[in-house]
């Protein structure tokens, strides 16, 4: 069944989710698969084995972005002039597809970002409702990533996604726990899992694993099983040697 197939409020969710007229510049090669079915031990059975295909993300979007992103753009442009960077330091690219708007920001511009995104009254996305970890161990220099998602009630729910991208051997980016106090957590859980430290966070500890855990299981280069046990033997120290969250 095609679009043109679908009845009309069919027809108009899947333009919403399709990228606005003049698309994306080139897409961007996060990785490559190797194989259908994504095996990679034993031998290959299937007669697929040699099939490469590059895993393609959207690149930059050209404007016009559509929908309310365009105001978003340039209301956040505005909100960050006279500041410690522009929009155009602080922001290496807008990506807009299938009508989500993802902004690129630069690390050490990401407080600065967060505040004008929360402060301004154009914009007033008072809600971060997540951090999320990505871990790329192909992409050198750019392995580790921070997703925010953030949601504006004030404008009738807009929602727009910051990420920002560290490297492996310096996984450093500023807390916004400073901006929007709920992330407390979410930093948190995205450092136990993937090793981002979040500087200036109040109590940056692991939060589902134990404190002596070895690593962090949700990168890509840990080990998916054969994890040996490592509760075995183990303690509940009396009250007054527990960590303190103060």
């Amino acid at each position: 069944m095609t679009d043109d197939m679908l009845p009309a409020e069919a027809q108009g969710e899947a333009a919403r989710r399709l990228p606005v007229e003049g698309g994306s510049l080139r897409p961007v090669e996060m990785g490559r698969r190797h194989g259908m079915f994504g095996g990679s031990r034993g031998g290959d059975t299937s007669g697929y084995g040699g099939l490469v295909s590059p895993v393609l993300f959207p690149g930059q979007s050209e404007r016009p972005y559509g929908s309310y992103f365009d105001h978003v753009a340039d209301t956040l442009e505005k909100a960050l002039l006279g500041g410690s960077a522009s929009f155009a330091e602080a922001i290496d690219r807008v990506v807009v597809d299938r009508g989500e708007m993802t902004l690129h920001v630069r690390r050490q511009h990401l407080v600065a970002v967060a505040q004008a995104l929360r402060d301004h009254p154009g914009l007033r996305f008072e809600m971060c409702t997540g951090v999320s970890g990505v871990h790329y161990p192909q992409v050198e220099g750019a392995e580790l990533h921070a997703v925010y998602h953030l949601l504006s009630l004030t404008h009738g729910s807009r929602r727009v996604r910051l990420e920002v991208s560290c490297p492996d051997a310096d996984p450093h980016i500023p807390s916004v726990t400073s901006v929007w106090p709920g992330v407390n957590w979410h930093e948190r859980e995205t450092w136990d899992f993937f090793g981002i430290v979040f500087d200036d966070h109040p109590a940056l500890t692991r939060i589902m694993m134990p404190d002596d855990w070895p690593g962090h299981p949700q990168r890509k280069d840990y080990p998916l099983g054969g994890v040996p046990v490592e509760y075995k033997g183990a303690t509940v120290p009396p009250p007054d040697q527990r960590r303190s969250y103060n």
